[in-house]
Protein backbone atom coordinates (compact mmCIF):
# COMPACT_ATOMS: atom_id res chain seq x y z
CA UNK A 1 0.00 0.00 0.00
CA UNK A 2 1.62 3.23 -1.22
CA UNK A 3 4.93 1.38 -1.32
CA UNK A 4 6.10 3.78 -4.04
CA UNK A 5 5.84 6.80 -1.72
CA UNK A 6 8.47 7.84 0.83
CA UNK A 7 7.84 10.67 3.30
CA UNK A 8 10.89 12.57 4.54
CA UNK A 9 8.93 14.88 6.82
CA UNK A 10 6.94 18.09 6.43
CA UNK A 11 5.78 18.27 2.75
CA UNK A 12 8.69 16.30 1.28
CA UNK A 13 7.67 13.14 -0.56
CA UNK A 14 9.44 10.94 -3.06
CA UNK A 15 7.01 9.23 -5.42
CA UNK A 16 8.48 6.60 -7.71
CA UNK A 17 7.28 4.72 -10.76
CA UNK A 18 8.38 5.16 -14.34
CA UNK A 19 9.83 8.46 -13.08
CA UNK A 20 10.98 9.90 -9.76
CA UNK A 21 9.09 12.89 -8.33
CA UNK A 22 10.11 14.95 -5.29
CA UNK A 23 7.83 17.50 -3.63
CA UNK A 24 9.05 20.55 -1.67
CA UNK A 25 12.49 19.08 -0.85
CA UNK A 26 13.48 20.11 2.68
CA UNK A 27 16.16 18.77 5.03
CA UNK A 28 17.26 16.16 2.50
CA UNK A 29 19.82 13.87 4.11
CA UNK A 30 20.98 11.78 1.16
CA UNK A 31 21.60 13.00 -2.39
CA UNK A 32 19.30 11.56 -5.05
CA UNK A 33 18.23 12.34 -8.60
CA UNK A 34 14.66 13.35 -9.37
CA UNK A 35 13.13 13.50 -12.81
CA UNK A 36 10.72 16.12 -11.53
CA UNK A 37 10.71 18.47 -8.53
CA UNK A 38 7.48 20.22 -7.58
CA UNK A 39 7.78 23.31 -5.36
CA UNK A 40 4.58 24.87 -4.06
CA UNK A 41 5.69 28.29 -2.75
CA UNK A 42 8.61 30.39 -1.59
CA UNK A 43 8.62 29.86 2.19
CA UNK A 44 11.98 28.50 3.36
CA UNK A 45 10.60 25.12 4.40
CA UNK A 46 9.18 24.50 0.91
CA UNK A 47 11.54 26.32 -1.43
CA UNK A 48 14.97 25.35 -0.11
CA UNK A 49 17.58 25.84 -2.87
CA UNK A 50 20.22 23.72 -1.12
CA UNK A 51 17.82 20.82 -0.64
CA UNK A 52 16.49 21.06 -4.18
CA UNK A 53 20.07 20.92 -5.44
CA UNK A 54 20.62 17.65 -3.55
CA UNK A 55 18.02 15.89 -5.72
CA UNK A 56 18.69 17.71 -9.00
CA UNK A 57 20.48 15.98 -11.85
CA UNK A 58 21.34 17.03 -15.39
CA UNK A 59 17.87 16.18 -16.69
CA UNK A 60 15.76 17.19 -13.69
CA UNK A 61 12.87 19.58 -14.35
CA UNK A 62 11.82 21.91 -11.52
CA UNK A 63 8.30 23.36 -11.47
CA UNK A 64 7.86 26.32 -9.13
CA UNK A 65 6.01 29.64 -8.77
CA UNK A 66 7.63 32.76 -10.16
CA UNK A 67 8.92 34.05 -6.82
CA UNK A 68 10.87 30.81 -6.32
CA UNK A 69 12.60 30.79 -9.68
CA UNK A 70 15.38 33.27 -8.89
CA UNK A 71 16.39 31.21 -5.86
CA UNK A 72 16.74 27.92 -7.72
CA UNK A 73 19.27 26.46 -10.15
CA UNK A 74 18.56 24.15 -13.07
CA UNK A 75 15.84 23.61 -15.66
CA UNK A 76 12.99 25.62 -14.13
CA UNK A 77 9.45 26.05 -15.42
CA UNK A 78 7.28 28.68 -13.76
CA UNK A 79 3.86 27.63 -12.46
CA UNK A 80 0.74 29.65 -11.69
CA UNK A 81 -2.74 28.37 -10.80
CA UNK A 82 -4.39 26.85 -13.86
CA UNK A 83 -1.16 26.10 -15.74
CA UNK A 84 -0.79 22.67 -17.32
CA UNK A 85 2.54 21.12 -18.28
CA UNK A 86 4.09 17.96 -19.53
CA UNK A 87 7.56 17.81 -18.01
CA UNK A 88 9.92 14.86 -17.62
CA UNK A 89 7.19 12.80 -19.30
CA UNK A 90 4.70 13.61 -16.53
CA UNK A 91 1.41 15.48 -16.89
CA UNK A 92 1.13 18.26 -14.31
CA UNK A 93 -1.54 20.79 -13.41
CA UNK A 94 -0.87 23.68 -11.01
CA UNK A 95 -3.90 24.35 -8.82
CA UNK A 96 -4.69 27.12 -6.30
CA UNK A 97 -3.39 26.95 -2.71
CA UNK A 98 -4.14 29.79 -0.30
CA UNK A 99 -5.48 30.84 3.09
CA UNK A 100 -9.03 31.99 3.63
CA UNK A 101 -8.97 32.97 7.33
CA UNK A 102 -5.30 33.88 7.84
CA UNK A 103 -2.65 35.82 5.93
CA UNK A 104 0.33 33.48 5.61
CA UNK A 105 -0.50 32.33 2.08
CA UNK A 106 -2.52 35.04 0.30
CA UNK A 107 -4.39 34.05 -2.83
CA UNK A 108 -2.82 37.06 -4.57
CA UNK A 109 0.63 35.45 -4.30
CA UNK A 110 -0.33 32.87 -6.91
CA UNK A 111 1.11 29.96 -4.94
CA UNK A 112 0.08 26.46 -5.90
CA UNK A 113 -0.58 22.84 -5.27
CA UNK A 114 -0.18 20.24 -8.01
CA UNK A 115 -2.03 17.39 -9.64
CA UNK A 116 0.33 15.06 -11.47
CA UNK A 117 -0.04 11.72 -13.19
CA UNK A 118 2.50 8.97 -12.66
CA UNK A 119 2.04 5.49 -14.12
CA UNK A 120 -1.61 6.26 -14.86
CA UNK A 121 -2.39 7.36 -11.27
CA UNK A 122 -3.31 10.94 -10.36
CA UNK A 123 -1.73 12.45 -7.26
CA UNK A 124 -2.73 15.70 -5.55
CA UNK A 125 -0.22 17.73 -3.54
CA UNK A 126 -2.33 20.40 -1.84
CA UNK A 127 0.48 22.78 -0.87
CA UNK A 128 0.05 25.16 2.06
CA UNK A 129 -3.64 25.87 1.95
CA UNK A 130 -6.89 26.09 3.84
CA UNK A 131 -10.03 24.21 2.88
CA UNK A 132 -10.86 26.15 -0.28
CA UNK A 133 -13.73 25.95 -2.80
CA UNK A 134 -11.26 25.08 -5.57
CA UNK A 135 -10.83 21.62 -4.02
CA UNK A 136 -14.32 20.67 -5.18
CA UNK A 137 -12.88 20.43 -8.69
CA UNK A 138 -10.03 18.08 -7.74
CA UNK A 139 -11.32 14.64 -8.72
CA UNK A 140 -10.20 11.16 -9.79
CA UNK A 141 -7.26 11.22 -7.36
CA UNK A 142 -5.35 8.12 -6.31
CA UNK A 143 -3.49 9.72 -3.38
CA UNK A 144 -4.01 13.19 -1.88
CA UNK A 145 -1.32 14.80 0.29
CA UNK A 146 -3.02 17.25 2.66
CA UNK A 147 -1.64 19.60 5.35
CA UNK A 148 -3.14 18.93 8.78
CA UNK A 149 -1.34 21.04 11.40
CA UNK A 150 -3.42 24.21 11.55
CA UNK A 151 -1.79 27.60 12.37
CA UNK A 152 -0.48 28.24 8.82
CA UNK A 153 -2.72 25.74 7.00
CA UNK A 154 -6.00 23.92 7.56
CA UNK A 155 -6.59 21.91 10.72
CA UNK A 156 -6.80 18.13 10.83
CA UNK A 157 -10.59 18.34 10.85
CA UNK A 158 -10.68 20.74 7.89
CA UNK A 159 -8.23 18.52 6.01
CA UNK A 160 -10.53 15.53 6.60
CA UNK A 161 -13.42 17.51 5.11
CA UNK A 162 -11.18 18.35 2.14
CA UNK A 163 -10.42 14.66 1.70
CA UNK A 164 -14.13 13.86 1.65
CA UNK A 165 -14.71 16.56 -0.98
CA UNK A 166 -11.91 15.18 -3.14
CA UNK A 167 -12.64 11.50 -2.42
CA UNK A 168 -9.19 10.06 -3.24
CA UNK A 169 -8.45 6.39 -2.76
CA UNK A 170 -5.79 7.32 -0.20
CA UNK A 171 -5.46 10.46 1.95
CA UNK A 172 -2.01 11.18 3.36
CA UNK A 173 -1.40 13.82 6.06
CA UNK A 174 1.58 16.18 5.79
CA UNK A 175 2.86 19.48 7.22
CA UNK A 176 3.37 18.27 10.78
CA UNK A 177 6.27 17.21 12.96
CA UNK A 178 8.67 19.87 11.69
CA UNK A 179 7.74 23.56 11.88
CA UNK A 180 4.36 23.05 13.50
CA UNK A 181 2.02 20.18 14.33
CA UNK A 182 2.53 16.67 15.71
CA UNK A 183 1.60 13.08 14.99
CA UNK A 184 -1.59 13.73 16.97
CA UNK A 185 -2.78 15.99 14.14
CA UNK A 186 -2.25 13.17 11.66
CA UNK A 187 -4.10 10.76 13.93
CA UNK A 188 -7.04 13.18 14.32
CA UNK A 189 -7.13 13.56 10.55
CA UNK A 190 -7.31 9.79 10.06
CA UNK A 191 -10.01 9.39 12.70
CA UNK A 192 -12.13 12.18 11.26
CA UNK A 193 -11.91 10.68 7.77
CA UNK A 194 -13.16 7.36 9.12
CA UNK A 195 -16.07 9.14 10.77
CA UNK A 196 -16.99 11.36 7.83
CA UNK A 197 -16.68 8.67 5.17
CA UNK A 198 -18.63 5.98 7.00
CA UNK A 199 -21.31 4.80 4.61
CA UNK A 200 -19.88 6.81 1.72
CA UNK A 201 -17.03 6.32 -0.75
CA UNK A 202 -14.19 4.53 0.98
CA UNK A 203 -11.22 6.79 1.66
CA UNK A 204 -8.24 5.23 3.37
CA UNK A 205 -6.16 7.56 5.53
CA UNK A 206 -2.51 6.50 5.53
CA UNK A 207 -0.02 7.94 8.02
CA UNK A 208 3.33 7.26 6.41
CA UNK A 209 6.44 6.59 8.53
CA UNK A 210 9.09 9.29 8.39
CA UNK A 211 12.37 8.35 6.75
Amino acid sequence: MLDNITWFGHDTFKITGGHVVYTDPYKIKKPDTADLILITHSHFDHCSPDDAAKVTGDKTVIIAPKDCAAKLRGNIKIAAPGNKFTAAGIEIEAVPAYNTNKNFHPKSNGWVGYIFTLDGKRYYLAGDTDLIPDMMYVKDIYAAFLPVSGTYVMTAEEAAHAACDIAPKFAVPMHYGEVVGTIKDAERFAGEIRRLSAGGPKIEAVILPRH
